[in-house]
């Protein structure tokens, strides 16, 4: 970087094209590209600013009043273009549209409401492991453990009949993909989007919701007055977007780090309890979301660079959970690590706000194999599934050795 006469910083500027397959498939080389560059980069190809450091990262995320989300979390501005669906009102509104959904999810998914979910999901868990471990030694993890189970027990929280969940990864597919520029990925979706919005929104609907769910108390807060009965589906359709992606991804990588570290394996079967560490620090190892935009509310000032009012910001998420100024040994898989701080689910007033039902599947799931499996060890090479947002998995071959 340079200092102009006037004390404003000039950043290093770069033509890479971060959603490029390539760098989406393998994004290490360019998040420390980005990171040993400066603290803010200007990305000439899509004219916006990237931050790739923890500090600058961090600092954006919690200051929603300069680093807007509501002009849209992704490449897309919302002040000058219409979005491709009505905005989310937890992830892409600020206060004061942002409150009331975000007040009446904190409420439904509250320690107690999961403490009931607990032995339910705990019994799914054992049941799923067990039928897994009858099948044989050889299984794609992805398919068999860490999509299988989130699309079991957390549409049934929601309230989700049983038809049409393999619509939900798709969709999210699509939605998270739709957070980047209009490339290819987002063009192969275009032949879908009607066909899987229209499931979803279909699903959003009071009377599609069991009674017991959590789509129904979110229905139940509009008829309180929480919230309105026009903002309700929007609700459930959040839950729905961002509740079932990333923890599959998440667990994939939980379950990609213990196959490659046998000996965080073995500790993990010694301390089970460290099952919630083990995915956190899963998710800052492998950052399930990669990236997400903000929009300056005026000129803001980062680390002496002025970035303009009006422009998109790029965050890089996963660069920030391996900045080597933030952590030790930030490539390393360590259960000895305290992950928290972490940015794989946000920070802020916009944190996601369904991380501890993210970490409760991810513990009955990890703790009940821990229990049957003495070692997990990959057969061939994993492959991953490019998406404009999130470090998704397509397969991922294992073996795994019950226990005696």
């Amino acid at each position: 970087m340079t200092e102009t006469l006037e004390g404003t910083v000039v950043p290093p500027a770069s033509d890479v094209d971060p959603f490029a397959v390539e760098v989406l498939l393998d994004p290490e080389p360019l998040h420390r590209d980005l990171r040993e560059a400066g603290p803010v980069v200007y990305l000439s190809r899509y004219d916006v600013h990237a931050l790739a450091r923890y500090e600058q990262v961090h600092a954006a995320l919690v200051d929603w009043q300069r680093f807007e989300s509501g002009a849209g979390v992704g490449w897309t501005n919302f002040r000058h273009e219409k979005p491709w669906r009505p905005p989310s009102l937890l992830l892409e509104a600020d206060p004061p549209r942002h409150d009331a959904p975000r007040r009446v999810l904190r409420e439904i998914l509250a320690p107690p409401a999961l403490r009931r979910l607990r032995e339910t999901w705990h019994a799914a868990a054992e049941e799923m492991v067990d039928r897994v471990l009858a099948d044989g030694p050889e299984l794609d993890a992805f398919t068999a453990l860490a999509k299988a189970f989130p699309l079991r027990v957390f549409p049934d929280a929601v309230g989700l009949g049983p038809d049409g969940r393999d619509n939900l990864l798709p969709y999210g597919n699509m939605a998270f993909n739709a957070f980047g520029p209009l490339n290819d990925l987002v063009k192969a979706d275009a032949h879908r989007v009607a066909e899987l919005s229209a499931w979803v929104n279909a699903q959003c609907r009071r009377e599609a919701l069991s009674e017991d769910g959590f789509g129904a108390r979110i229905w139940a807060a509009a008829d309180r007055g929480d919230l309105t009965h026009e903002q309700a589906p929007l609700v459930v359709r959040s839950l729905l977007t961002a509740g079932v992606d990333t923890t599959v991804h998440g667990l994939s990588a939980a379950l990609y780090a213990f196959a490659t570290h046998p000996e965080q394996w073995q500790r993990l079967r010694e301390r089970p309890e460290l099952a919630r560490v083990a995915f956190d620090e899963a998710v800052r190892w492998q950052s399930p979301v990669q990236t997400f935009f903000r929009t300056a509310t005026t000129d803001v000032r980062v680390a002496g660079t002025v970035i303009p009012e009006g422009t998109k910001i790029l965050m890089f998420l996963g660069a920030a959970n391996r900045d080597p100024d933030r952590w030790t040994d930030p490539d390393q898989f360590d259960l000895a690590r305290d992950p928290s701080g972490h940015v794989g689910f946000g920070m802020g007033i916009h944190q996601c706000i369904g991380q501890h039902v993210a970490r409760l599947e991810a513990e009955v799931l990890l703790t009940a194999l821990a229990r049957r499996v003495e070692r997990i060890e990959l057969t061939d090479t994993p492959h991953r599934h490019p998406n404009n947002t999130l470090r998704s998995w397509a397969s991922l071959p294992v073996r795994v050795h019950p226990a005696a």
